[in-house]
Parts: structure tokens; C-alpha cells; sequence
């Protein structure tokens, strides 16, 4: 072994070895830090690179749920109300058949009369509050629901505006229709009855409707979850195992730290060769 003051190989080494551990140990507080294994490309390129591109599917989902939520929400508005109309068109019916007997007295007719067009009115009432963040699927407008299924925005669930004000084609009831009289009544059963078809198909198709956004919407938090779940796998940090080698670490650089100091000493052995 050769003696020298210019060049300490053994501390070279134990300072390259401690620079090592010190490095190790610094990623592995990050990890612990951070809770994650891979925070960046440089930890590991390619996953980090899958784990990014999940991310932005997992914020896709987020809006493609908000999207499904308000559509559901305003689905059930429109079907609550239309099964209010629905009810609404069972009592009409009631009075008008009730009043199509021509050998009803005047005071009973009109007190059918007024009865009748004062659940006529509510119809209109209805359709005007049947609104969900500005979306009414009921009244004489064209609103529709065009729910977002996936993270691209490229699949979406239509739910269609069907129009229940009276006169407005589902309802042929008129604003102005009434059972004043026995043939009047009688035109009105007729009314009420295919309304009353109509409404009950308007029904089922919103029934289909919401059915089909609450299944997207169950489906969407499943997959947001799986692919959670998948990111975490990726990139989440073992924090028993990294606590483990924190603990490895610290004592593997104090060790370091104690070779690095002896190696240092070395050199001094040379002055003992100029000693008498």
C-alpha cells in the first residue's frame, strides 16, 4: 500500500459512498413526504407519463359525473311534473264526465265548471316551474338534456324536450276548454283522454331516460375509482417499506459520516515515517 499526502484514495471512496447514501436517503423523504414513489418524469419516465394521462381521464369523470348530475337532476323535475299533470288530467276527466249528464242541474255544472278549469290552469303553472338550472323540458321551448358519458366528450345520453303546455300537441286540451255544457263535456272526456295517453308515454320515456343516467352515473363512479385506484398503484409510495429504509438510510450515512472522518486520518500516519 502506498503512503501519500497528495491522494487519499479511501476517503475519495467514503466520500463517493456517502454522497451516494445521501441521495438515497433524500429521495426516500421525498417519498415519505409526498407519498409517492414517482412525482415526477425523472423518477421514472414512462409511468409517470401513464400515471398523467389517467389523471386527466380521472378530471374527465369528475365532469362527465357533474354532467350526469345536473341532467338527472332536471329529468326528475320533468318527471315530477309531469306525473303532477298527469294526476291533474285523472281529476279533469273526473269532472267532465260528470258533467257530460245532460240532466245536471245549473249549480252543479258550474261548480264542475269552475273545478274544471281551475285544475286546467294549474297544467300552465306546472309547465312554467318545471325548471332546473335554466332548463325547462316541459313548456313551448326546444331545451333538451345532452348528458357527457366519458372523459373525451365524445358519448353522450339525449334526453328530448317534450312539450306538455295545453293546446301544445301532447296536451290537446285548450287554455279556454271547459264542460259549461253537456256537449262541451263531452268533447272534453275525449281531450282529456288522449292527453292523458300522451302524457302517460311522455312518462315513460323520461322513466327510460332517467334510468339510463343514473346507470351512466353509477358506471362513471365506478370507473373513477378503478382508475384511482390504478394511479395509486403506479406511483403511491409504500410508507411501511420507505420508513423501513429511512430508518436503513439514517444509520447507513452515520456510518458514512464516521468512515469518511477516519479515512481522513489516514495521511497522518505518514508523519510517523519522519519521526527519529
Amino acid at each position: 500500500m502506498a503512503f501519500s499526502v497528495n491522494t487519499n484514495a479511501s476517503a475519495l471512496s467514503a466520500l463517493r459512498n456517502l454522497n451516494m447514501t445521501t441521495s438515497d436517503l433524500e429521495k426516500t423523504q421525498t417519498h415519505i413526504n409526498t407519498g409517492l414513489r414517482i412525482s415526477s418524469a425523472k423518477d421514472n419516465a414512462a409511468i409517470y407519463a401513464i400515471a398523467q394521462k389517467l389523471r386527466a381521464d380521472l378530471r374527465g369523470f369528475n365532469a362527465v359525473k357533474q354532467s350526469l348530475d345536473r341532467s338527472i337532476s332536471t329529468t326528475d323535475i320533468a318527471m315530477t311534473a309531469a306525473s303532477s299533470i298527469s294526476d291533474l288530467l285523472i281529476e279533469m276527466k273526473e269532472k267532465a264526465v260528470a258533467a257530460a249528464d245532460v240532466g245536471l242541474d245549473t249549480a252543479s255544472r258550474d261548480a264542475l265548471t269552475e273545478d274544471f278549469e281551475q285544475l286546467r290552469d294549474q297544467i300552465t303553472t306546472i309547465v312554467a316551474n318545471a325548471t332546473f338550472n335554466g332548463t325547462n323540458l316541459l313548456d313551448a321551448g326546444a331545451d333538451l338534456i345532452v348528458a357527457i358519458t366519458n372523459p373525451d366528450a365524445t358519448q353522450t345520453i339525449t334526453i328530448s324536450h317534450e312539450n306538455l303546455t295545453l293546446g301544445g300537441g301532447n296536451i290537446t286540451i285548450t287554455a279556454a276548454q271547459t264542460i259549461n255544457t253537456a256537449t262541451k263535456a263531452s268533447a272534453a272526456v275525449t281531450a282529456i283522454t288522449a292527453s292523458l295517453d300522451n302524457v302517460n308515454s311522455v312518462l315513460t320515456r323520461f322513466g327510460a331516460g332517467a334510468k339510463a343516467l343514473e346507470l351512466q352515473r353509477s358506471f362513471a363512479d365506478k370507473l373513477s375509482d378503478a382508475i384511482e385506484t390504478g394511479i395509486g398503484n403506479l406511483v403511491d409510495a409504500d410508507l411501511a417499506r420507505e420508513s423501513a429504509k429511512l430508518q436503513s438510510l439514517q444509520v447507513k450515512q452515520q456510518l458514512g459520516v464516521q468512515a469518511l472522518s477516519i479515512a481522513n486520518q489516514a495521511p497522518q500516519a505518514v508523519l510517523q515515517l519522519f519521526r527519529g
